[in-house]
């Protein structure tokens, strides 16, 4: 079992277990290049390129086959069906008597979960809906999905919507051993330093969104160096739970070029005064400590492409190496 304590100053790790895990990993599987994420210095900052998602994304559903005056909708391999408003051409003075031969049709067939999209020009659906046993999921911009479980000897096991928010910091160091730091123009402890950083947005690696984030708040372009370290906390925005995940980068540029709307004031920082900030809180100091620590160790945490081999989706996979044999 291999055991990295990703906050702790004394960073403990098998060091035998991990070779012989990477060897594990070398002889079974053939090793593709470290994926090179950064964006280059003269590109601009591309927002993720954003597919509409269905409601519920099962890696196998085709259309259903429905008896005129049945809404057709999309069928799961769990036997739910998820009906897309922009696909259903109905007038709402027809909406509920379709809606409830539809339903009399799903419970004769044994379906299970039904879910509605509905869009904002169909905003008349959802008091329907609402009458007729259909519960709020989620809402999106433009767009609310609702739902209703059939089964009457079957609990429901839908899972809740997506609850966990996602953000960056990047620790930037220079050659000269310093930190690249901002403070906040609305910072909710004034005056303190921290790393630039923000959310992830949608479809965006966690690695692409702290250079994206490092350069729009600074002007500094980087690379990947190395993922250091990861915070978990609860009752954030939204009541959401917190992921913040801490990345180390490499300059590429020196020169800022500060985010006016976000940032107040952004500077290199020796590695030894913002160790001993009064202005830099505990735990931005024990990232720092971490990443130290593994350099140390001649360790990194690094990412490498990979393609799921049933889905074939592509993912990220994260994992510890050794310094030498990455540059090897």
């Amino acid at each position: 079992m291999l055991a990295t304590s990703f906050l702790g100053r004394r960073n403990c790790l098998n060091l035998s277990t991990l070779t012989l895990w990477r060897t594990l990993t070398r002889t079974t599987r053939p090793r593709s290049p470290t994926a090179a994420l950064r964006i280059p210095a003269n590109h601009p900052y591309p927002a993720p390129q954003l597919q509409e998602p269905i409601v519920r994304n099962y890696s196998k559903t085709n259309n259903m086959e429905s008896p005129p005056g049945v809404f057709r909708g999309i069928v799961d391999r769990f036997a739910g069906v998820t009906v897309d408003g922009r696909e259903e051409h109905v007038e709402s003075s027809g909406f509920r008597e379709k809606l409830n031969k539809s339903l009399d049709f799903w419970r004769t067939n044994k379906n299970r979960a039904i879910w509605f999209r509905v869009y904002k020009e169909q905003a008349d659906w959802v008091p329907i809906l609402a009458e007729n046993g259909f519960d709020f999921h989620h809402a999106r911009t433009g767009v609310v999905v609702m739902f209703q479980w059939l089964p009457k000897d079957e609990s429901s096991n839908l899972p809740n919507y997506a609850h966990t928010l996602m953000g960056v910091g990047g620790l930037v160091i220079n050659d000269k051993d310093e930190v690249l730091v901002v403070t906040d123009r609305f910072a909710m402890i004034p005056n303190s330093w921290k790393l630039p950083g923000g959310y992830v947005e949608p479809r965006e690696n966690f690695v692409d969104a702290a250079i994206r984030e490092v350069a729009e708040e600074t002007g500094i372009q980087s690379e990947f160096k190395s993922l250091v370290s990861l915070r978990h906390s609860h009752y954030g925005n939204f009541g959401c739970s917190d992921v913040y995940i801490v990345v180390a980068l490499k300059p590429l540029n020196l020169d800022f070029k500060r985010c006016e709307r976000e940032i107040a004031r952004v500077q290199w920082m020796p590695i030894e005064e913002y160790l001993n900030h009064p202005q830099v809180h505990e735990t931005n100091r024990q990232f720092l400590c971490t990443y130290l620590d593994y350099k140390k160790r001649d360790l990194t945490i690094t990412v490498r492409d990979e393609v799921h081999q049933v889905l074939k989706k592509k993912y990220n996979l994260y994992f510890v190496e050794r310094e030498q044999s990455k540059s090897s």
